[in-house]
């Protein structure tokens, strides 16, 4: 026995320890290894290995008597501030992180531990993408990830982080995961290379210009948080992580109430200017909302005329949609209406209460927003807000204007809670727009139209635009003072805490993807 415990002890370390000069090489374009990354991301001591001696059985060119322990992919479960997590890190020292079938196999495995066991499922991601070598078997092992992906979408949280290269079918994955995280001069992601892309079509772009982190969190969406280094990308992961239910059965992890039913915030006055077209940023009222200023902003660089983020209030996580003024003037266009769709179906899928704040003049106008099918992805979020069961409160700051209005969760639309500002103006339209419908002929017939223009406006506010109008009409359910918009909001949740909301008997909607 001591023979066979000190030979399997050696083997292990080996594995362990890996192959120095490819460690080296690792280390060397400014990356950990996969367990380095473990190691970072869970509790220590806490990790559970799986599968470690998997080894391939594929005979394709160049595989022949070449068969290292492990097959590419580190995967197993440990804790993360003590609670249940499985992971995968797939190992660029072992074929480059390429996925084969054993691979492929341990990744299943995992994967559906995760969803037995209803625990967040976290994988790392640095590999090459399908192993040629191994042809269709390759091709069939992502197949069994994508549809393990869907399968567990909205039963556990799923969070991708790209580390390195992630090309090829290897970026269906994070694209079908709830959160990607991406670090900035090392991770890609695309279906096909800048090699591929100069033989078809000429056109020469480097790795980073096709799908580098600044490509995925400011253009495609794609990317969740950008991050500069592993360290706090990795960071980062466990404090999502803190956010988030274990599974769609269980409640986010509270923590002690801090007092938010009683919180005066007179900056909130200040922040927020009476005059419609003045701009503010929206994060600061956010801060004002929260417990301890602190939130975790989802897509910061993409769309950001919206704000989607995570955050506590009075303890309890929430999930807050916000117009941005200082960007677009808080209109939504089709990208903003995609990323905040998509933040409401994920705050809904694991019982995360929303609170919207709203200060919308409307759509984006335009033939490329028209072109681009803002219709369409509008109605993403209209489905969106409308299909969630979570307690949902809405807080209009200032305007709110046309539909932009209606998809913000209007009371008409299923908010349990819509509180206002004294400074509110809702309407089809801002007045003097109206106007300049309304009595388009009295105004052209006119000699002298400026006052009587402005008459028509001061009539137009004075009877549709006042900020009891829609209070009177059951539309708000109260004006509050801006100072207790924290405490009236945690009050709201409150009340709703056990709101349950029994499914309509179907096989499922059709979402206006």
């Amino acid at each position: 026995m001591d023979e066979l415990r000190e030979r399997r002890d050696r083997l292990r370390r080996e594995i362990v320890q890996g192959r120095a000069p490819a460690v080296e090489r690792q280390h060397g374009q400014g990356k950990r290894t996969a367990r380095e990354r473990l190691d970072l991301l869970l509790d220590e001591g806490s990790f559970l290995e799986l599968d470690l001696f998997r080894r391939h059985r594929a005979q394709g060119p160049k595989l022949d008597g070449v068969r290292p322990a492990t097959d590419g992919v580190v995967t197993g479960s440990g804790t993360i501030d003590g609670r249940r997590v499985f992971v995968y890190a797939q190992d660029f020292t072992v074929f480059g992180g390429s996925l084969g079938e054993a691979h492929a196999a341990k990744i299943h495995k995992v994967m559906d531990l995760a969803v037995a066991n209803g625990a967040p499922l976290i994988g790392l991601n640095d590999g090459g993408g399908a192993r040629i070598q191994e042809g269709v078997m390759a091709l069939d092992g992502y197949g069994g990830i994508f549809r393990r992906n869907v399968r567990a979408s909205g039963v556990i949280p799923q969070i991708s982080v790209v580390l390195g290269p992630c090309a090829g079918g290897a970026a269906y994955s994070p694209a079908l995961t709830d959160a990607t995280f991406m670090v900035r001069g090392t991770a890609q992601m695309y279906l096909t290379g800048p090699d591929v892309i100069e033989a078809v079509s000429g056109e020469r772009v480097t790795h980073a210009e096709l799908g580098g982190a600044h490509v995925h969190g400011g253009r495609t969406g794609v990317a969740t948080f950008v991050h500069d280094d592993e360290e706090s990308c990795l960071a980062d992961v466990r404090y999502l992580v803190s956010l988030l239910p274990s599974n769609y059965l269980e409640a986010p992890p509270a923590g002690p109430p801090c007092g938010a039913e009683d919180d005066l915030r007179p900056a909130l006055a200040e922040l927020v200017p009476a005059e419609p077209n003045r701009p503010y940023d929206t994060r600061a009222v956010i801060a004002e909302i929260v417990d301890d200023g602190e939130f975790m902003e989802w897509h910061e660089d993409w769309a950001r005329n919206v704000v989607c983020a995570l955050a506590r209030l009075d303890g309890h996580v929430v999930g807050v949609v916000a117009n941005q003024p200082t960007v677009l003037a808080g209109v939504l266009d089709a990208a903003a209406a995609q990323k905040a769709a998509r933040f409401v179906r994920f705050c809904d899928a694991f019982g995360i209460p929303l609170v919207t704040l709203v200060d919308v003049p409307g759509f984006l106008p335009g033939t490329e927003q028209e072109y681009a099918g803002v219709i369409r992805h509008g109605a993403k979020l209209l489905y969106a807000y409308c299909e969630a069961t979570v307690p949902r409160v809405q807080v209009i700051l200032r305007k709110a204007y046309g539909g932009a209005y209606i998809v913000m969760d209007s009371r008409s639309i299923g908010a349990d809670v819509s509180l206002a500002w004294p400074t509110n103006e809702i309407a089809v339209m801002g007045a003097e727009a109206a106007v300049n419908v309304v009595y388009r002929r009295e105004l052209a017939a006119s000699d002298d139209p400026a006052p009587l223009r402005e008459k028509y406006v001061a009539d137009y506010r004075d009877r549709l635009m006042h900020p009891y109008y829609a209070a009177e009409r059951g539309l708000v359910d109260d004006v509050i003072d801006p100072a207790r918009t924290r405490a009236e909001v945690a009050r709201a949740l409150a009340m709703l805490r056990n709101k349950a909301v029994a499914p309509h008997p179907r096989k499922h909607g059709n979402t206006p993807l």
